[in-house]
């Protein structure tokens, strides 16, 4: 089960990511060339706000369940279990937090250029911040985690 967890989130984040690419990309030209706010614009901050939140179950599940996650006394000391136990989870709670934000307060927004302008700078900043989780992990961008038995 641990296997089939852990292989999900990890492709899952591609997902992520190409999401949050294309809703950045049509925010700012929705921005820049003053376009209304329409069902092609509210479906991909859905369909990110959805896809996001399904990472976080599986993130969270395991959190709870995954070997590299140790809270002891130690955890602190050494990097590797830092970084999982801590680092990570605070980093892509606060990307989703952002994500989440945008999503809900550009959907009480009446002005369509202030809309874009939303969704284009809160998720920019989650993409910067997950950027920054996957870049410490010290594993490489496009690599698969390593099986861990159950």
């Amino acid at each position: 089960m641990y296997t089939l967890l852990i292989q999900t989130h990890s492709l899952l984040r591609y997902l992520v990511l190409i999401l949050l690419l294309l809703v950045i990309a049509n925010a700012f030209l929705g921005f820049s060339n003053k376009k209304p706010f329409g069902k092609t614009d509210d479906l991909l901050g859905l369909t990110l706000f959805s896809v996001t939140h399904t990472q976080l179950l599986i993130g969270l599940i395991l959190y709870f369940v995954s070997p590299l996650v140790v809270l002891n006394s130690e955890t602190m000391e050494d990097a590797t279990m830092r970084y999982w136990s801590v680092e990570h989870a605070s980093m892509m709670l606060i990307a989703v937090i952002l994500i989440t934000m945008a999503r809900i307060t550009s959907k009480k927004m009446t002005d369509p250029a202030a809309k874009h302008k939303r969704m284009l700078i809160f998720n920019s900043i989650a993409l910067l911040v997950i950027m920054m989780a996957i870049a410490m992990s010290k594993r490489g961008f496009f690599s698969l985690p390593v099986s861990t038995p159950e």
